[in-house]
């Protein structure tokens, strides 16, 4: 259905609502009372007509939707929940689990013929990531990834799902590695007077771990998992963009301009946001696409769990649990 239809489809049926309600609405709330009932039956006709028009609104919406692209945004950092970084001060991003159930929605919506993956991220952990960039190459339909002003690492990995990854001329572009690191607080521990004590099975357990001295041999085993998960990064993004392993490798994990990425094959074109519509537009054959952006679906309740926690985290308790919650986990990996 076409946007003008849609709108008359709109408009007529939003009348005859309009129209019957208030008829209906007068009968019942006005002609018949003769008291002071008359006044309150003024406003509650009022008040039904608003209410049925906001109804049949919402029905044609759903029954004629306005829109062929779903939109689906990336920002911040990338992790399971969402969390800010390790201090009060960090930016927070979107739940991994949250995107993915968004673009698995727009892929049921019969209206979403294609997908906008909107990003501003400068990465994060792997494995959200991962699920990110899955969701996307699985949606039926052209999938085009736009970053707006930072689309590095975990970012970058999103976007190779994707059939195409547009930017800006000045967004920063590429960042294709794998960071792992921990404190060695050993020294500072020993002026302290602080001893480490073993206990553990297996001779890696506590590889890493901030209160001792690592030895060559963890350094080698810590940085062959870093190694292996760079492996499958370049190789993912390889297949995504066929692009050859070996240029991806050349890239060192730099950074680049918009316009450098675009001469290096990192990105398929450069624009606006009218300039992506117009190739979205491409893509699906039409003379112009109009975009709906999917958030995430949260009750009441989640969203006032969510400010509460965003006020502890504030206020310390958030760091804290950090402290406590990664002490099994000394190596931090993030795209």
């Amino acid at each position: 259905m076409s946007e003008r239809t849609r709108t008359a489809v709109t408009l007529v049926a939003a009348l005859v609502v309009a129209a019957v309600t208030a008829v209906v609405g007068w009968a019942l709330l006005v002609r018949f009372p003769a008291n002071l009932a008359d006044l309150l039956g003024v406003l509650l006709v009022v008040g039904l007509v608003v209410l049925a028009l906001r109804f049949v609104a919402r029905a044609v919406s759903s029954r004629y939707p306005g829109y062929d692209v779903a939109e689906v945004a990336v920002t911040g950092p990338i992790s399971r929940d969402g969390g800010p970084g390790p201090l009060p001060t960090s930016p927070r991003g979107t739940p991994a689990d949250d995107i993915v159930e968004q673009i698995e929605r727009a892929d049921e919506d019969d209206a979403a013929d294609a997908l906008l993956v909107r990003l501003n991220t400068p990465g994060g952990e792997v494995v959200p990531s991962d699920d990110v960039r899955r969701a996307a190459a699985e949606f039926d339909g052209p999938t085009l990834a736009y970053a707006t002003d930072t689309c590095a690492s975990g970012g970058y990995w999103i976007a190779s799902g994707c059939d195409e990854l547009w930017a800006r001329d000045a967004s920063i572009v590429g960042s294709i590695g794998v960071i792992g690191s921990r404190v060695n607080v050993s020294d500072l521990a020993d002026r302290l007077g602080v001893s480490y004590e073993r206990f553990a099975a297996g001779q890696y357990k506590d590889a890493g771990v901030a209160l001792k001295e690592m030895d060559d041999d963890e350094r080698a085993y810590l940085q062959g998992i870093i190694d292996d998960f760079y492996d499958h990064f370049v190789e993912r993004v390889a297949e995504g963009r066929e692009m050859d392993e070996d240029a991806i490798r050349d890239t060192e994990a730099r950074v680049f301009v918009g316009t450098d990425a675009h001469e290096r094959g990192l990105v398929d074109g450069l624009g606006a946001r009218d300039d992506v519509e117009a190739r979205l537009a491409d893509l699906l054959d039409r003379d112009e696409v109009t975009v709906e952006e999917f958030t995430p679906q949260r009750s009441l309740a989640t969203r006032l769990r969510g400010g509460a926690e965003s006020v502890a985290y504030a206020l310390g308790a958030g760091i804290a649990g950090r402290v406590v919650g990664e002490r099994d986990e000394p190596l931090k990996l993030r795209f």
